[in-house]
């Protein structure tokens, strides 16, 4: 992925009131990135920039779309920033990582390589590494995907120069998959 690749950071809801709010659905850990001033843009190539947030409520609105009619027209619609701004944005912690910095990593179990993770999928409130099994253990009869809960007692470490994740105990998911 390059620093220009579009992220999807939330979902537009329902109106809410007169004044254009709209409900906003994150489908980020960043709900900061959604500032008064920033700007997104949609599944449809319109920019947007934010006029206000509130947190609490879960509002937004956007510039030029401040009244219930104009507003009307972004509900449903994606929002999606670029990689660039998300890391300028989001700042992470010590042994925190994006979703896409992780997706495309090889996961090994000691030296088996039990797959390479397809995509991340959050479950109530655990992200789970969707693993496309390795071919070789394909061979073996084992599922073709499975999942792994991203939580302490699975995950040992990311490896971000190896591009790997190192995990313990999900060859046994694999097996019960």
């Amino acid at each position: 992925m390059n620093k220009t690749s579009a992220l999807e950071v939330a979902r537009l809801g329902k109106l809410v009131g007169l004044k254009g709010e709209l409900k906003l659905h994150i489908h980020s850990d960043f709900p900061e990135q959604f500032s008064v001033g920033k700007i997104f843009t949609t599944q449809k190539n319109l920019s947007l920039e934010v006029a206000s947030y509130d947190v609490k409520k879960g509002l937004i609105s956007f510039v030029d779309f401040q009244d219930r009619q104009s507003a009307a027209k972004l509900v449903n619609a994606f929002l999606f920033t670029s990689i660039e701004q998300s890391e300028k944005d989001c700042l992470l912690e010590e042994g925190e990582f994006f979703w896409y910095e992780i997706i495309g990593m090889n996961v090994k179990e000691q030296s088996t390589l039990l797959g390479k993770v397809q995509e991340i999928q959050r479950i109530a409130d655990v992200d789970y590494l969707v693993v496309q099994t390795d071919a070789s253990l394909i061979e073996k009869k084992l599922s073709k995907s499975f999942y792994i809960p991203f939580i302490e007692r699975y995950i040992l470490d990311v490896d971000k120069a190896l591009e790997e994740v190192h995990v313990k105990d999900a060859l046994a998911l694999l097996e019960n998959s």
